[in-house]
């Protein structure tokens, strides 16, 4: 039996797979254009008996960091959710610009900020698939 939620990396893409309330199984995979999960269960046999090195199992914190580091390096917006990535990018260019490697205390600091920034994209795309308008406009460096 898969226990669920599990968390994957697919061919870049941070994955979930997760039950279905039938009992099955399903998956999403991040949208690079949108930043959002779109389900996508065809993977779900990939993820789950492939062993090939473009898929591997995440933790939940390695799952959280490698999805917002995707949201960050793909999404342009305003608010407080790209002033939290605008933080971020701010500490690794301190690191190069000091030519050391990135502390404890800053890596800390990073992924409390991605935890924080995971849950500020759930939240509002719960907003929005629930009806409401969205609270800020963001759009993907694909789409420019």
């Amino acid at each position: 039996m898969v226990q669920t939620p599990s968390y994957f990396e697919y061919y870049a893409h941070p994955y979930v797979v997760e039950s279905t309330p039938d009992g099955g199984l399903t998956g999403r995979i991040l949208n690079w254009k949108t930043g959002a999960f779109e389900e996508k269960p065809e993977h779900v046999t990939d993820v789950l008996f492939d062993h090939s090195p473009e898929i591997r199992r995440l933790d939940r914190d390695r799952f959280i960091r490698r999805t917002e580091e995707e949201r960050k390096n793909y999404l342009r917006g305003d608010g407080p959710i790209f002033a939290l990535y605008q933080t971020i990018d701010a500490i690794w260019a301190a690191t190069e610009e000091e030519n050391r490697k990135i502390t404890k205390e800053e890596r800390a600091l990073i992924d409390s900020l991605y935890r924080r920034t995971f849950k500020m994209w759930e939240d509002e795309f719960a907003r929005r698939d629930a009806g409401e308008a969205p609270t800020f406009t963001f759009t993907s460096v694909f789409e420019r």
